[in-house]
C-alpha cells in the first residue's frame, strides 16, 4: 500500500527519523554570467508538508531539479533524505516522487500503462508495478479511467496522472511542482484535498512549490521563501501569519476622515488596502477607535487584530512586516504571485 513502511532485518523500517530531509547550504547556481538562479540559499527542510513559494523565475525549478540530482549547483552542497544531491543522485530518485509542473505526459499510452512503467523505472518487479500503479490510479480517483488514453485526457486528469506516477514508487517524499496548475477553482480545491490526505494519511513528506500564497497556507505546515534565489524565510505557517499587535479598522466610507481624527487623538493610523491599521498599545486602544468612529457617524465594517499573510513575506521590509504597516516592494511582478487565483489554460 502507498505509504507503508517495508520492513528490514530486525524489524526496522526503511524510513528512518531524519531532522531534515532537505538540507541546502549556500547553494548557488548560476547560468552564464548574467543569470544567478539560485543565490547562497541555505535551508533546512524537516518532515511534514513544506511550501515553496516565490514568483515564476524565483528559482523554485531550479531548486528542485537540484534536490533530484538532475542539475549540479555552480557552488554550495544540497543532500536529501541523508543522500549528496550531486554524487547520489540516483539513490535520491529512487526515494523521492517527483511531479513536474508542465505537461509532459505521453498521450498514446493509458495510464496505467505510464504509471506501471514509472513504478518499473523506480525499481519494481513487473508485478508489484502494476499493483501499485493499480493502488496509486484509485487513490488519486482515477481507477475507473485507468484503461482511457492518456491524449483523452482533461487537464485535472492528466495532473492526476503525474501525481499517481509520483506515488507509484512508494516515495519518502514528494517534490510538487505547481500541482494545481492549469486548473479551475474546483480542480485545484479537489487536488489540495488529495495533497493534504497524502500528507495525513500516509505520512509522506512534501515540499510543494507554488505561487499560489493561499494554497500553501490552506495544505502545509511550513514555508520556505524564496525571491531571485535568495532565501526570505523558513519558518512554520503558524509563525508566518501569527496575530500582530495591529488594530484593521474598516469602514465602509470616510476612512479619509477617521485618519485624521486618530492622527489628531495621536494613534498615527496608516492606511491599508480597504481600510488603515493603528498600533494597538492596549484596549484603550480599541475604545479610540470606537470613539472616534461614533463621533463621526460613520459605518464601521470591521474592527478586530490583524493576522500576517504569507504575501507580507515578499511586499514588505522586515520592520513593516512585524508592525503590520505596508512597505516597499521586494518582489517582482506582483501577477506572479497570488494569493489563490490559479492560472486556468
Amino acid at each position: 500500500m502507498i505509504g507503508e513502511s517495508t520492513p528490514q532485518a530486525g524489524g526496522q523500517s526503511r524510513r528512518p527519523a531524519l531532522e531534515a530531509v532537505i538540507q541546502a547550504d549556500g547553494l548557488t547556481k548560476r547560468y552564464g554570467a548574467t543569470v544567478t538562479a539560485l543565490d547562497q540559499l541555505t535551508v533546512n527542510v524537516g518532515a511534514g508538508v513544506t511550501g515553496l513559494i516565490g514568483a515564476n523565475g524565483a528559482g523554485k525549478s531550479t531548486l528542485i531539479k537540484i534536490l533530484l540530482g538532475l542539475v549540479d549547483p555552480t557552488s554550495g552542497r544540497a543532500a536529501v533524505l541523508g543522500h549528496d544531491c550531486a554524487s547520489e543522485g540516483f539513490a535520491i530518485r529512487t526515494l523521492t516522487g517527483y511531479m513536474p509542473e508542465h505537461d509532459c505526459l505521453p498521450p498514446d499510452v493509458t495510464a496505467t500503462e505510464f504509471v506501471t512503467h514509472m513504478g518499473r523505472m523506480s525499481g519494481l518487479p513487473a508485478t508489484a508495478a502494476k499493483e501499485r500503479a493499480a493502488d496509486s490510479l484509485r487513490h488519486v480517483g482515477l481507477y475507473e479511467e485507468r484503461y482511457r488514453q492518456i491524449g483523452t485526457h482533461s487537464t485535472g486528469m492528466k495532473q492526476r496522472v503525474k501525481l499517481a506516477q509520483a506515488l507509484v514508487g512508494d516515495p519518502r517524499l514528494l517534490l510538487l511542482d505547481e500541482p494545481t496548475n492549469g486548473l479551475d477553482p474546483a480542480g485545484r480545491a479537489e487536488m489540495l484535498e488529495l495533497i493534504a490526505r497524502i500528507g495525513s494519511e500516509f505520512g509522506i513528506s512534501m515540499l510543494v512549490a507554488s505561487h499560489l500564497l493561499g494554497e500553501i497556507e490552506q495544505i502545509c505546515d511550513h514555508v520556505v521563501a524564496i525571491d531571485a534565489g535568495r532565501l526570505l524565510r523558513a519558518d512554520s505557517i503558524s509563525s508566518v501569519t501569527r496575530v500582530s499587535q495591529v488594530l484593521l479598522v474598516e469602514v465602509d466610507e470616510g476612512a479619509d476622515l477617521l485618519i485624521a481624527e486618530l492622527a489628531r487623538r495621536g494613534l498615527a493610523p496608516v492606511s491599508y488596502e480597504r481600510g488603515l491599521l493603528v498600533q494597538l498599545a492596549g484596549d484603550e486602544t480599541f475604545d479610540a477607535v470606537r470613539d472616534a468612529v461614533a463621533d463621526l457617524g460613520l459605518p464601521l465594517s470591521r474592527m478586530e487584530q490583524r493576522r500576517h499573510r504569507i504575501e507580507e513575506l515578499f511586499r514588505a521590509d522586515p520592520a513593516a512586516a512585524e508592525s503590520g504597516q505596508p512597505g516597499s516592494a521586494r518582489v517582482g511582478p506582483a501577477a506572479d504571485l497570488t494569493t489563490g487565483v490559479s492560472r486556468v489554460s
